[in-house]
């Protein structure tokens, strides 16, 4: 659940859920408070309507009060009939005054007179308008019925409803009615509040933990997402960037390694004709070649070192630029298998003359054609050639070149019989400066970069570098370039 529907959500409950307990807390608030109330009323209320049953009884009451101010209105003198009447209207919380002309002749005895205020200020015979009426104090005149005793005096019965229980149970009602809503609404927000921000506080705090983790240096610290919400999708991300951050740091480890290790291979490789250029130039300065021809032999190695060490800082020079993007393809649609044919003519003057057997076989019959870099891909062909040679026995040398379509990729194959590659050394022969010669002789093991070149341009093309080797039977460099699909082409 996102946290923008978990907010409306918990908005919404915030609303219906205390309104909903508040009802509920309402009703038995009421029920309790109508118990209590109950206390006041002598009136069965296990069956029917409890109001109702006071409305009735009451009605009941003034109805036989009336009856008795029509037949036999001195009863109303009498006590025994008096205190009769009394006990029907006590049993409803209720009480009554009887006045005769202005002279009260009786009073419930639960009501006194500071409750009832000044009776002087009753209202007056035949004022009554059947309305309910408040007097002073916490009693309510709720009848006044007028008559005449039997003498022509004027006669009042005044029915008082006791508002003090009333008035008590009111505000205890409104008191407690107040609280709990207060305490609903407090307890609801502070509950729903407390398990939102839970559930978005507790993925920040691991997020802020995980960063002060990677800002330590400790990449290893693994976010685990809490949900499916944005913070989740924001745990992942972070997770994500983790890793790219931990993949970075040891690419940059590794390039820091590499970069020692290019340094120590350039300062061995360039170190190796320095010094043997020095050593010649010495034996020059000091006479040893005292002859023509030595002095001549001494000038051409010199010459040569000169030569490799001027070839090393080229292919260095270029390794550099591919390894930086900075080396410009010029692309264009190449059939490969004519292409691979005139490679092969114009170094095959070259091979005789090395006494290398050089062979093509294996074209394709059909175009096959390929998206590539005419001289880049030439480099690509004389770097394995020229370490096929160097790796093979004098005068003994086989290459077989041939090209061949492999799961729509069109590849150039190089196979020789020379001294084969171990198997620990195979995976290697790619790398930079990589030898499987330990001593890392530069008369039989090059610079080492040609490999090395060999593959970045082939990544540059899309394409792929690989080679099968078995020690004292040559091995085999396969060159493999996407092949393009449509016209004279194979699908």
């Amino acid at each position: 659940m996102s946290i923008r529907v978990r907010l409306v959500l918990s908005y919404i409950a915030m609303l219906l859920v205390p309104l909903v307990l508040f009802g509920l807390a309402v009703v038995l608030i009421s029920v309790a408070t109508f118990g209590s109330l109950k206390s006041g009323f002598q009136v069965d209320f296990s069956h029917g309507n409890p109001i109702k049953r006071v409305v009735d009884q009451e009605l009941e009451n003034v109805a036989y009060m009336k009856a008795k101010t029509d037949t036999n209105p001195d009863a109303f003198l009498d006590q025994v009939f008096v205190k009769d009447l009394e006990e029907r209207f006590h049993k409803i919380n209720m009480g009554l005054i009887i006045r005769q002309d202005q002279t009260i002749k009786y009073m419930s005895p639960y009501i006194n007179v500071g409750e009832a205020g000044d009776t002087s200020k009753l209202p007056a015979y035949g004022t009554s308008n059947g309305q309910f009426q408040r007097n002073q104090g916490s009693l309510w005149i709720t009848r006044q019925q007028d008559f005449l005793f039997a003498d022509g005096s004027k006669g009042t019965v005044f029915v008082f409803l006791d508002g003090g229980p009333f008035q008590k149970y009111l505000h205890q009602f409104s008191k407690s009615v107040i609280w709990t809503f207060l305490f609903i609404l407090i307890a609801t927000n502070g509950v729903l509040t407390y398990f939102v921000s839970r559930s978005i506080i507790r993925p920040l705090r691991a997020l802020k933990r995980a960063a002060v983790e990677i800002k330590e240096g400790n990449l290893d610290f693994e976010i685990k997402p809490h949900g499916n919400d944005e913070l989740g999708e924001l745990s992942i991300a972070f997770e994500e960037m983790r890793h790219k951050l931990k993949k970075s740091v040891e690419l940059q480890l590794q390039y820091e390694e590499n970069r020692k290790e290019l340094i120590s291979n350039i300062s061995h490789d360039l170190k190796t004709p320095v010094t043997a250029i020095k050593g010649y130039v010495e034996g020059i300065m000091d006479g040893v070649s005292n002859s023509p021809d030595k002095l001549d032999k001494y000038i051409r190695t010199i010459y040569n070192k000169a030569a490799d060490m001027d070839r090393l800082i080229d292919e260095l020079f270029l390794f550099s630029k591919l390894d930086l993007g900075k080396v410009p393809f010029q692309f264009e649609t190449v059939d490969l298998g004519h292409y691979v044919q005139d490679c092969t003519q114009e170094l095959q003057f070259d091979m005789e003359k090395k006494g290398v057997q050089f062979t093509l076989a294996d074209l394709p019959q059909e175009p096959m054609l390929v998206t590539a870099d005419r001289d880049k891909l030439r480099r690509v062909l004389l770097n394995i050639i020229e370490n096929a040679v160097k790796y093979s026995e004098e005068g003994h040398c086989r290459i077989t070149l041939s090209v061949i379509e492999q799961g729509g990729f069109a590849v150039i194959q190089v196979k020789d019989n020379g001294q084969g590659i171990s198997e620990e050394a195979l995976p290697h022969i790619f790398d930079r400066f990589y030898r499987a010669d330990p001593s890392r002789n530069s008369a039989t093991g090059g610079s080492g970069l040609g490999l090395a070149i060999a593959k970045q341009i082939m990544e540059e093309h899309g394409g792929r570098i690989g080679a099968t080797s078995m020690l004292g039977r040559g091995t085999t460099v396969y060159m493999a370039l996407p092949r393009i699909q449509g016209k004279g082409s194979e699908a």
